[in-house]
């Protein structure tokens, strides 16, 4: 097969600095005017930045052993990565000059015009006006698309399901009798998976349960209502409202399942959630499982950026991190000094994400919420951290992304989702109710 050459678009690169690697042995070009935007990127705080900086970072080991622009060979058996310069704009007058991505196009066309006659040269970009201009010249583009956990989100593991039985099976896990559903019933059932027991011709004869794995018992699930039967006790204060929320619950107190993934629209009650179970099972007891509560989203901006903010890292994560502190202060009574004093002492952490690449992170109950909003290797980078003893916890709306560079099916918490579902060390609840106002729920339901 021919080789090809690809010439790779800024936005590329700033979803995955990683993607000059993966097209095999065909050549990569790189426009001088990406290296122009990828410097303006690197200082960013966020997602985008650490992009831009590794593959600068990449480039400059490349240029040890080579020639950038003469070309430099990636790797064993990889094709070769050159800087591609142009002096003439080759595009029609009817599209400006000054407009970078004109500019880079401009240089695909000039690589396909010194190309060999039998060599392809395709551009690749996440843009889709440059894809649309492409085609309208005539040069060969493609959309660059990270790995997808699914095709579409509406086939995202909700987490739970419901399941028909005989009405003496209900009476019989109600008495406490340790049952096991047939393995026609579970067989495409995962570790951990709740489940909505209703009885044959009574639909309103219920229980809640998980199943924990073939060959074992279900478990009772019990919704957390303020001490109105056993186990019914509230959680940190905070009581479950519907069935999915009794479900999250029971994932966030059992110890034996180290990552928990909660996803659900605005409203729903899974940020609250967490935090509730992570203050219950640090601060809330005499016996308490973890030593402290590590809590950090990442710095996304919804909508345009406020730019850089002065003062000491505590003070500029404190914007990012005020509807955690929101929380946090509601649920112990809006006092701000016990808060303060949690924090001074290290049992409550709103930790920076930009800062958790080394560490070790053991004992602790670890929250991250809008996780939605990271890309693979990002969540990878941050559940790597988790030591001996700690609980990881993700929560985030795939209905509501703000980075540019991951979507409902590619974004980091969507793979989590789809990744940890055949494992029993974890658990997912898709938690579809809003509780939060009528209103909130009508806009996440109309907007």
């Amino acid at each position: 097969m021919a080789k090809k050459t690809y010439v790779l678009d800024t936005s590329v690169y700033l979803t995955n600095a990683n993607a000059v690697f993966e097209y095999g042995s065909n050549d990569i070009v790189i426009p001088m005017k990406v290296l122009e935007e990828l410097d303006k990127h690197k200082s960013r705080q966020d997602s985008v930045g650490q992009q831009a900086r590794t593959i600068i970072r990449i480039l400059d080991s490349l240029r040890e052993s080579g020639s950038l622009h003469k070309g430099v060979r990636l790797q064993k058996g990889k094709g070769t990565v050159r800087i591609g310069t142009s002096d003439v704009f080759l595009l029609p007058a009817d599209l400006s000059a000054d407009v970078p991505d004109h500019q880079i196009i401009s240089t695909a066309l000039h690589e396909r015009s010194i190309a060999a006659a039998a060599r392809k040269v395709i551009l690749v970009t996440r843009d889709v006006n440059m894809r649309v201009i492409c085609d309208a010249i005539g040069l060969q583009c493609e959309t660059y698309d990270p790995e997808k956990a699914l095709n579409d989100k509406s086939n995202l593991y909700p987490g739970c399901s419901e399941v028909l039985v005989d009405e003496e099976f209900i009476d019989r896990f109600y008495s406490n009798e340790q049952l096991s559903l047939p393995r026609e019933l579970t067989k495409k059932m995962h570790a951990n998976e709740y489940l909505m027991l209703r009885a044959i011709g009574n639909d309103k004869k219920t229980a809640l349960a998980r199943f924990p794995g073939n060959e074992l018992p279900l478990s009772r699930v019990f919704p957390r209502n303020r001490g109105k039967g056993k186990g019914d006790d509230a959680v940190f204060g905070v009581t479950t409202r519907n069935r999915e929320q009794s479900f999250a619950v029971d994932l966030l107190l059992n110890p034996d399942i180290k990552i928990v993934s909660l996803v659900g629209r605005a409203g729903s009650g899974k940020t609250l959630l967490a935090i509730a179970a992570g203050l219950h099972q640090t601060v809330g007891g005499v016996d308490n499982l973890y030593s402290r509560l590590v809590v950090s989203r990442p710095i996304q901006p919804v909508g345009k950026d406020m730019g850089f903010l002065p003062g000491t890292l505590e003070e500029k994560m404190l914007p990012w991190l005020m509807p955690i502190q929101d929380n946090l202060q509601f649920l112990l009574g809006n006092d701000k000094e016990t808060l303060e004093d949690y924090m001074r002492r290290g049992t409550i952490e709103l930790e920076a994400l930009s800062y958790i690449r080394g560490r070790s992170i053991a004992n602790a109950f670890i929250i991250i919420d809008e996780a939605q909003n990271l890309t693979v290797h990002e969540l990878k980078t941050i559940i790597t951290r988790v030591g001996e003893g700690t609980k990881i916890v993700l929560t985030g709306d795939i209905e509501q992304i703000d980075n540019a560079f991951v979507n409902d099916v590619t974004n980091g918490l969507t793979h989590a989702v789809e990744k940890f579902k055949e494992y029993g060390i974890a658990g997912h609840v898709t938690l579809v109710k809003g509780e939060r106002s009528e209103v909130a729920t009508l806009a996440a339901s109309v907007l």
